[in-house]
């Protein structure tokens, strides 16, 4: 046989061993990896939020390998368990993803979150491997997992309630200084941090790192329509795929929301789902009044 084929040869069997073979597919305990003493990860189906549920398994993970080892599978060891490792291993040696995700291939090379859990893995270490529900860019992206979950069920499910903030004209002891009231009867119906942002004629993006930066204040954002997350007052929301937004006390109309197919402002940018107050309808006001007298 001449030298060039058996070098085809050679590099034909070098690239067979990188497919993923049927054995690495059955689930079960003959096929894993262990990727660092005390923790195993087994032979997925992606589209699932993990990233809310990142700081739970992270402790379990933890807690699990100080009394002896874990072992983490899913249907092929691929894609979502894969995913729930690596976001232990950021936030144990706080790594990039990109640093934790090539530790954990090393150890099992056919390894690959989908791009969905990938994004939520960025999304995980611009928030500093925790879960910071304030951040506007993990606000967005619980809207996204709602939405796609209304979309299923016709109704928001129990499971994704925490995207429908309290009322703001509850009585509280530290109030925010800047809230939103009906023009009409001066009821206070969202607080500046119900806002969700965006720039002219740009839909935007959960898996966007600007929204969690601080310096929104430079950004040319949009202010002809106010866009926010569902709220309490807001009866319908949790029950009805669109529709529109009455004050709670004067039953004013003061917008509008729709779950599927979102709305367009003004300004040309696409916003989904989107639950948005009229400015025309609405007044901002720093003259706080919900707040609790403490002694």
């Amino acid at each position: 046989m001449s030298s060039l084929g058996a070098s085809k040869k050679t590099s034909a069997r070098e690239k067979e061993s990188e497919l993923l073979e049927r054995e690495d597919f059955d689930a079960g305990p003959s096929n894993l990896d262990c990727i660092e003493p005390g923790l195993w990860l087994v032979t997925d189906i992606p589209s699932e939020d993990l990233l809310s549920h990142f700081e739970h398994t992270s402790e379990f993970i933890r807690t699990g390998q100080e009394q002896g080892a874990v072992l983490v599978h899913c249907y092929f060891g691929v894609s979502r368990s894969a995913t729930v490792v690596i976001a232990y291993i950021m936030k144990k040696y706080e790594l990039s993803f990109e640093d934790a995700f090539e530790r954990v291939k090393s150890r099992r090379r056919f390894v690959g979150p989908n791009p969905g859990f990938t994004s939520q893995l960025h999304l995980y270490e611009t928030m500093k491997w925790q879960v910071d529900k304030a951040n506007v860019q993990f606000r967005m992206y619980r809207l996204h997992v709602a939405a796609t979950q209304v979309k299923k069920v016709k109704i928001l499910p129990q499971n994704c309630m925490d995207v429908v903030k309290s009322d703001p004209s509850l009585i509280t002891v530290k109030p925010e200084p800047l809230v939103y009231r009906c023009r009409k009867c001066r009821r206070i119906v969202a607080s500046a941090s119900n806002l969700l942002p965006h720039i002219p004629k740009e839909r935007p993006s959960w898996t966007d790192k600007k929204w969690s930066t601080e310096d929104r204040e430079a950004m040319m954002l949009c202010s002809e329509t106010y866009f926010v997350e569902p709220l309490a007052w807001m009866s319908s929301v949790t029950q009805s795929l669109q529709g529109k937004i009455h004050c709670p006390k004067c039953k004013s109309k003061l917008g509008s929301f729709s779950w599927i197919m979102g709305c367009q402002c003004p300004c040309g940018s696409k916003i989904s789902p989107a639950f948005y107050l009229v400015p025309s309808k609405v007044e901002w006001s720093n003259m706080v009044q919900n707040v609790q007298v403490t002694v």
